[in-house]
């Protein structure tokens, strides 16, 4: 796996349990941390996330490198 998927997939995690703890305990762990929902660094991390999502569209069609 190529380093630009690998920080996609954890990107993809961040948001995972983020969305998990909002859901479980009405709790946004990514505005707790960086200083709200509207905060820029919030925002950044949000975009980071879901531009992840996007890029990690290409994974599901990607063929499977051949293991000897």
């Amino acid at each position: 796996m190529r380093t630009f998927d690998r920080i996609a997939v954890l990107l993809l995690i961040v948001g995972a349990l983020d969305w998990l703890t909002v859901g479980l305990f009405s709790f946004d762990f990514v505005a707790a941390i960086f200083g709200g929902v509207d905060a820029l660094w919030s925002r950044i991390i949000y975009t980071l996330v879901g531009i992840a999502g996007i890029y990690s569209i290409s994974l599901l069609f990607r063929e499977a490198p051949a293991s000897e």
